[in-house]
């Protein structure tokens, strides 16, 4: 019954719903500003440090990647030459 009591409260009109959006709208723009504050932006060393460490990164997987696929390839080329006698 309370839970009833409490559905029946809450509801609305169309009308009364739009005239409290204006008001959302700007506490839900005083939370973010809140929010961004806490927010910490890293400095440019720390920036320039990491972008090497991604490119290097990438360049040993690439490296990798190359090399795993050009052994499979021959082995299943070989493996095709056999099977077919040519």
């Amino acid at each position: 019954m309370a839970k009833t009591i409490a559905v029946a409260e809450q509801t609305t009109t169309g009308v009364q719903s739009l005239k409290a959006q204006p008001a959302r709208f700007l506490a839900f723009l005083k939370e973010v500003r809140s929010e961004m504050r806490k927010v910490w932006w890293p400095g440019w060393p720390e920036v320039q440090t990491t972008t090497v460490v991604v490119l290097i990164t990438v360049f040993i997987f690439a490296g990798y990647f190359w090399l795993v696929d050009n052994i499979i390839g021959r082995a299943i080329e070989s493996l095709l030459h056999a099977l077919t006698g040519s």
